[in-house]
């Protein structure tokens, strides 16, 4: 655990829990034949992966609001349980819990790609939401998923407008270029108006701004959000507010394994060293600190990585 320190006041994130099944090949796929993998089944969800990273940078508060399906239900509550988060699942009578498949390249990138089943998270609605749910909050965060279904859009303006209402800072990472080209950009931003921190990687930002780099995409978009921090893999982070870059911050080294869950290691820390008192930019510091470490296991949690 890092020694970001424990603040006063909890954390909630909102969003996806999901079982990852995670396969590790070394070169292309060989299609229509076998190709040999190390297959793990694990937990994950940018939502709940975040909240995991959050308490084991030593948010001493965190909590998750998320749907799962029966057939998973109890599983993943003991292992958020496990890692430190006050879990709050609803479990969904009609659909099973989502599942992704990540096929992850073994090479130097470790680059992966994902086969998604949202199922019950895709269900998540405003009726899963309660004011009380803000009780003792100091910050929320929404992932980026909940952008892709209707309920789940209803249930991030349900939540925004809670937060606003008890000056609670809202942050939102964007989550998926692919299902962001399917809702359309312009479509996206206009469903997160009130958003105080947007945390795109770099091809999210480039898409949602319209922009050809990162620098351009992140000043732009700081139009839209007070702070926008991007995610940059290898390159570390960068800071933009009020149409203009005002830092960068170096990755730190690391030998990848998985890239699995490192854009959701590096918001969790963010926000835990946040919640701590931290100042932006050593808070996007831990977010590299956390990345590195994440790339370095397999999977998307802290706990368990081998």
């Amino acid at each position: 655990m890092s020694g970001a320190g424990v603040g006063p006041g909890a954390l909630l994130v909102v969003g996806d829990v999901i079982t990852d099944v995670v396969a590790r090949h070394r070169g292309p796929l060989a299609a229509g034949t076998d190709t040999g993998a190390v297959i793990r089944t694990v937990p994950g969800g940018a939502g709940a992966n975040v909240a995991c990273w959050a308490a084991h940078w030593g948010c001493a508060d965190v909590r998750l609001l998320g749907r799962v399906g029966a057939d998973a239900a109890q599983w993943h509550e003991r292992e958020l349980a496990a890692s430190g988060v006050r879990p709050r699942l609803i479990v969904d009578p009609r659909a099973p819990t989502g599942t992704v498949i990540c096929l992850v390249d073994t090479g130097a990138e470790a680059e992966r790609t994902f086969l998604t089943d949202s199922g019950a998270s895709l269900r998540i609605g405003p009726g899963d939401w309660s004011d009380a749910l803000l009780d003792g909050v100091v910050r929320l965060h929404l992932s980026g998923y909940l952008l892709f279904s209707d309920s789940g859009r209803a249930l991030v303006a349900v939540a925004l407008e809670s937060a606003r209402a008890r000056g609670v800072p809202v942050s939102l990472d964007p989550a998926s270029v692919g299902f962001l080209e399917e809702l359309g950009p312009e479509r996206f931003l206009a469903r997160v108006g009130g958003v105080d921190v947007l945390l795109p990687s770099r091809a999210e930002a480039c898409l949602l701004a319209g922009a050809p780099d990162a620098g351009a995409a992140a000043a732009e978009l700081s139009h839209r959000f007070p702070l926008v921090v991007a995610k940059l893999g290898a390159e570390g982070a960068l800071i933009a507010r009020s149409g203009e870059v005002r830092a960068r911050v170096a990755a730190v080294p690391a030998a990848p394994r998985d890239t699995t869950g490192a854009g959701d290691a590096f918001t969790g820390a963010f926000l835990a060293a946040l919640v701590a008192g931290a100042d932006v930019e050593p808070a996007v510091t831990e977010g590299c600190r956390a990345g590195a470490v994440a790339v370095e296991g397999v999977g998307g949690r802290p706990v368990g990585m081998r």
